[in-house]
């Protein structure tokens, strides 16, 4: 029997924090409490008084694999989200070829069950012409099925209305969407190509990619969701317009309709195009300042559910094309954690808030199977964090495969001292320890 004891921490979870000590036998949280001592551990962690946290849940990357694993593969960018203390992923299906069959989605969850160190989840993706492999998705070992409501990669657009509909309708689990829509962006889209050609800018990027066309896809996809019951979660929300659709009047377990917001949406804002241009552009954009705002201002009051990265990576050559050619997307699952905890430092959030957004958040909405708390009998998903030791970015330390970041030179006020991943001890101080494949997230539904 493997036993791991973590002593002297500070416990953040299910909104208080406590001293105490945690034991881990074989992969789950064995005993919380003070003064814990058995002899027959195999390791200990002294924490010291440091925070210790359940392992962040990120439900929405992208790392690339299959067909474009010259971004990333599902190796790499678990591993740089390890050490960020993401111990869990949900990865979406627009890689090469798209996940829209069973048998593709399958193979997915192979690759990650030899190579992903985080434990991991994949989305069925749903097209204008694939309902019946949609409907034989597995509710109990599949996080959801994803549903672009705007540009999409391949063949992953849905905008056939009977489709939607029935999608909306006959969905077993959650449907997780992408909301743009496509006419008003192609309609802007030309106009600007009229106006600026080839000398267009990422600067452009919200007039383009905007509040209009975020605004009237998420109000169909609500509406589609209220007319079936179905059980709807929208994805990276970047505008104040669209906050009106969200409530906050019942809890997150009694919801049918939920909402997440990136953390590139409330750390940056239209102003830092003039210095990172490709580097922030992403889908939806980001934004004008006072949607930067609104956002925060939403998910602390609740009608924001999640916290989530949609990490996005591609290469620095491919970023460095013109506007109108370069991708959109960004690297950032290095990093969520540390980018949350400076908005701690800046008195904007609580850590006990982070942690609902980041790690209770998730569990809930998706239902997971014992993860995202620090509770008895729950995967020991853990993350030990120390808020006296900065983090500098630089080249040197970016995990990605693509290699870069768009917070290169920021210096964060904290750092993660270990990351443990269903038990197991991934990362410790800096250096990664254990090469182990994370396990596969079952969902009680």
């Amino acid at each position: 029997m493997t036993k791991l004891l973590i002593r002297n921490a500070r416990i953040v979870n299910e909104g208080r924090i406590i001293e105490g000590d945690v034991l881990v036998e074989d992969g789950f949280i064995a005993q919380i409490k003070s003064g814990l001592s058995d002899t027959t551990v195999n390791q200990v962690i002294e924490a010291n008084g440091r925070y210790l946290i359940p392992g962040v849940i990120d439900d929405q990357v992208h790392f690339r694999e299959p067909g474009l694993t010259h971004k990333a593969t599902i190796h790499s960018e678990s591993r740089a989200a390890i050490a960020g203390g993401v111990t869990s992923f949900m990865e979406m299906p627009n890689t090469v070829p798209n996940a829209l069959t069973q048998e593709l989605l399958a193979q997915k969850y192979a690759i990650a069950a030899e190579t992903s160190l985080a434990n991991y989840s994949f989305f069925m993706g749903a097209s204008n012409n694939n309902l019946d492999e949609v409907l034989r998705t597995d509710t109990r070992t599949v996080c959801g099925i994803k549903v672009f409501m705007g540009s999409s990669t391949g063949n992953m657009l849905v905008d056939n209305e009977d489709v939607l509909n029935k999608l909306f309708q006959q969905s077993p689990m959650l449907i997780a969407t992408h909301c743009e829509d496509e006419a008003t962006i192609r309609l802007n889209a030309e106009y600007y190509k009229t106006e600026y050609g080839e000398h267009a800018t990422a600067g452009l990027h919200p007039l383009i990619r905007n509040e209009e066309a975020c605004f009237k896809s998420s109000s169909l996809a609500v509406q589609l969701a209220r007319q079936h019951n179905t059980r709807l979660h929208i994805l990276h929300i970047s505008t104040a317009e669209e906050l009106a659709l969200f409530s906050n009047q019942v809890p997150l377990t009694e919801k049918r309709i939920t909402a997440e917001v990136c953390v590139h949406h409330l750390w940056f804002d239209s102003s830092d195009y003039a210095a990172l241009d490709n580097q922030i552009k992403c889908n939806p954009a980001i934004k004008a300042p006072h949607h930067k705002q609104a956002l925060f201002e939403a998910l602390l009051d609740d009608r924001l559910d999640i916290i989530a990265t949609d990490h996005a990576p591609h290469t620095w050559l491919e970023k460095q094309q013109p506007y109108w050619q370069a991708p959109s997307g960004l690297p950032l699952v290095q990093h969520p954690l540390l980018m949350m905890l400076d908005f701690v430092k800046q008195g904007k959030i609580s850590l006990e808030t982070v942690v609902r957004k980041m790690c209770h958040a998730p569990a809930d909405c998706f239902q997971i199977n014992r993860r995202g708390y620090i509770r008895e009998g729950n995967w020991a998903d853990l993350v030990l964090i120390d808020t006296n030791k900065p983090t500098h970015v630089s080249k040197e330390n970016i995990l990605y495969k693509c290699g870069w970041s768009p917070l290169e030179g920021h210096s964060f006020g904290a750092s993660v001292a270990h990351t443990i991943v269903s038990g197991e001890i991934k990362y410790n101080d800096g250096q990664f320890v254990a090469d182990k494949p994370g396990e596969r997230l079952l969902f009680n539904r």
